[in-house]
């Protein structure tokens, strides 16, 4: 009953909570070792710069190549699917600048969530936190169930459904049930509770096996295929420019990795240098790959005849290469191994430093002493991802992640700009929240324009008002680029300021609007509903934190206030 009664007393102060926590900022220094220390043990630095490559291109390349290729390029792009992964790309590059920059700045496991709540405040950064949580473990999720396609097609079978068993008495889509899936993801999850280094050892080896037979896929492809296939039958842009873009923000799920590399900040020798490496560079390998493996699968059959389950086995059983065919399903199953052991990797440092911050229940924070590995993070998020693996298809959440990345990519830049403006610059805050309004107000009437397929004047209005928007503010409220060079010495940082996040906003903003309207509302509820666990739970748990951290502060300094009055005494007595 006390417990009840106290937390009865806590939601009647929730109004009052809400005002001191919402946009409570915290600083470097206090993330760096307050915050960190919460977790008990230090996690171990041992990566380094290629393991941070090796890390992306391995969380990257598995998902996106084998789970979403086929079905854009049969429903969204045509042949065209390669621009798409293009447009995508650039759209990730210029996100992962944002991310890369404040990684070097703050070298902590939390990503984007400690980017967000050292900006604006403690809930954008647990908004932005649970949306990554969300879009990890969902991706891992779907990506398991495409392990099993792959696996069968390695040991000969037909039917990618062959190992998953169907239940009749459940909705459909949710009725083939995915045990393999289920199995691998927790085998994953035992590796990595083990050990970081060696969890990225076999990652590193992985991945170079992974590209070796990316390689292989490429070239058969190339000398199988048919350049006819890009035209035929309708084209190489079947489905118009609008259907290249749409298909461009669901292929940004495939991108969904290069952040894992910022969340290993914590474990990395030398952040300051392999940081940037990591995260840019595996961007970088990742796209070039993408593009060509796209037009590989698009010379080998006619995009029409792309199948949309397990694509790259079946193109290869269409031109009579069976034998190729179990080849890839081996090469693929291998890939998303890879791609799920990064992930997960990611999603537990992620949620051990929401935990720390007390938004979620503080045992979930726990750093193992003898591993190094956020052990109680790693079992939970594994559980979870399990058990969504085993009901639910690819196609029920592909886009709410989609969604979902691109708008916490999308707080990543904007909160790089106002970072470096207004609290490294030091100039008026109004000016460039008004600046980030009109930007994010106009690239969204653009997208408006461009999907309900408005007039083409409208486009050339708001693209001009959106170059006039950033060059007005470039030259209006110039960022003072000595100041920058001393508060980031010896740090990487985005150069041309402020049009690389700028051109961020306005592609996430631009890529988030052609997604369907039933993403948006899958998404608000999702939002309504780690809103209302803030409300209920997570401002009250941080408020008590802050509270206790102050009374001890307090009791500190009296102590050692009390010492030195005590030692006087002594010292008079014994005069």
């Amino acid at each position: 009953m006390t417990m009840l009664s106290n937390y009865f007393y806590s939601l009647s102060q929730t109004p009052h909570r809400l005002r001191k926590r919402m946009l409570a900022t915290w600083t470097p220094d206090q993330e760096f070792n307050q915050v960190r220390h919460r977790s008990g043990a230090d996690m171990k630095r041992k990566l380094n710069w290629y393991d941070l490559v090796a890390l992306g291109v391995g969380g990257m390349l598995g998902v996106g190549v084998f789970v979403t290729t086929g079905p854009v390029a049969l429903h969204q792009s045509g042949p065209s699917v390669f621009m798409s992964y293009i447009i995508a790309g650039i759209s990730a590059l210029l996100s992962s600048l944002c991310y890369t920059e404040f990684a070097v700045q703050v070298p902590v496991a939390g990503g984007a969530f400690s980017y967000l709540r050292l900006t604006f405040g403690e809930f954008f950064g647990y908004f932005g936190g649970a949306n990554i949580l969300m879009e990890y473990v969902f991706s891992n999720a779907a990506v398991a169930r495409s392990f099993t396609e792959y696996l069968s097609f390695a040991f000969g079978e037909k039917n990618p459904n062959v190992w998953r068993v169907e239940v009749h008495g459940l909705p459909k889509d949710y009725n083939m049930l995915d045990f393999p899936a289920v199995a691998l993801i927790l085998l994953l999850t035992l590796c990595l509770c083990h050990s970081t280094k060696e969890s990225s050892i076999l990652n590193l080896i992985m991945t170079v096996f992974h590209v070796i037979f990316f390689g292989f896929i490429i070239v058969a492809g190339y000398c199988n295929g048919s350049a006819k296939n890009m035209v035929n039958p309708k084209g190489i842009a079947p489905y118009g420019v609008r259907g290249v873009l749409d298909g461009a923000a669901i292929v940004y799920f495939s991108y969904i990795g290069y952040d894992s590399a910022s969340t290993m900040a914590e474990e990395v020798k030398d952040p300051y240098k392999s940081l940037p490496i990591g995260i840019v560079g595996s961007v970088l390998i990742t796209t070039l790959l993408y593009c060509l493996m796209a037009l590989s699968l698009c010379m080998m059959v006619p995009y029409n005849k792309i199948s949309e389950k397990a694509s790259y086995s079946m193109a290869f059983l269409k031109i009579g290469w069976s034998w190729t065919s179990n080849i890839v399903g081996a090469g693929a199953s291998l890939g998303i191994v890879a791609s799920l052991l990064v992930a997960m990797l990611g999603q537990a440092r992620y949620l051990c430093v929401i935990g720390r911050a007390r938004l979620v229940p503080s045992w979930l924070a726990k750093v193992h002493p003898s591993t190094g590995t956020p052990l109680n993070a790693t079992i939970f998020l594994g559980f979870c991802t399990a058990s969504i693996a085993l009901f639910t298809e690819l196609d029920i959440i592909i886009e709410l992640i989609s969604i979902g990345t691109l708008m916490v990519f999308y707080m990543v830049a904007n909160a790089l700009i106002y970072r470096r403006y207004v609290i490294t610059g030091g100039t008026p805050p109004l000016h460039t929240l008004l600046f980030l309004f009109l930007l994010s107000l106009t690239s969204l009437c653009f997208s408006i324009v461009w999907k309900f397929k408005q007039q083409w004047w409208g486009l050339l209005l708001f693209g001009g008002f959106i170059i006039t928007i950033i060059a007005f503010f470039q030259h209006m409220v110039p960022c003072d680029n000595n100041l920058v060079q001393q508060q980031y010495a010896h740090c990487w940082y985005v150069p041309f300021m402020p049009w690389p996040p700028s051109m961020s906003i306005f592609l996430n903003v631009f890529l988030m609007m052609t997604l369907k309207t039933l993403s948006f509302q899958r998404f608000a509820l999702w939002s309504c509903f780690i809103t209302m666990f803030y409300v209920l739970y997570g401002v009250h748990s941080t408020y008590q934190a802050e509270e206790i951290e102050n009374l001890s502060g307090v009791n500190q300094v009296v102590m050692n206030l009390s010492v030195p009055n005590l030692q006087t005494k002594v010292e008079i007595q014994v005069h």
